[in-house]
């Protein structure tokens, strides 16, 4: 079988979320991370998103109401990321965050990238992230992309939040 051809443009255009409870979802993806509500659908689905657009994320409880998160290794999504335009911004999202005492489950520098990972009230991983301009992506001598994992000072990211 041939490899199908790179798509120039393709993106991710938003993500469904099964959810035990609508109003608890909300409030994390809404009031912490930061979403507007674009729709809802009575007390079964809602679509959040930034800027506007239709939704990048939808929770709902059609197949999950009471549900439990799926048991540790089953397959399933690990997280969904979330990309903020810069570095101030990331700042304020962990500013949110660490003021609601929200846990966190690991904070890192992956040299093009800034990111700071946790799960939603469903279990449903999390990454709250921003990339470096690509100019200082770390490549080795071959040009190849060097990505690495390194700790994350959140304090000096904190600083930042203004």
């Amino acid at each position: 079988m041939e490899k199908p051809a790179a798509i120039a443009g393709i993106r991710i255009g938003h993500v469904h979320l099964k959810v035990a409870e609508l109003e608890r979802a909300l409030a994390f993806w809404r009031d912490l991370i930061g979403l507007e509500v674009q729709q809802r659908m009575g007390a079964q689905a809602v679509f959040l998103s930034a800027d506007g657009y239709h939704h990048h994320i939808a929770l709902n409880t059609w197949e999950s109401a009471g549900g439990s998160p799926p048991p540790m290794g089953s397959t399933g999504l690990y997280h969904v990321a979330l990309l903020y335009p810069d570095r101030p911004a990331l700042a304020r999202a962990l500013k949110r965050l660490v003021e609601a005492g929200y846990p966190l489950e690991g904070a890192s520098d992956h040299g093009v990238s800034e990111a700071i990972y946790l799960r939603d009230p469903d279990g449903n991983g999390v990454e709250l992230y921003r990339d470096r301009d690509r100019a200082e992506w770390p490549r080795d001598a071959a040009g190849n992309l060097d990505m690495v994992t390194r700790r994350l000072d959140l304090r000096a990211l904190l600083a930042e939040a203004g």
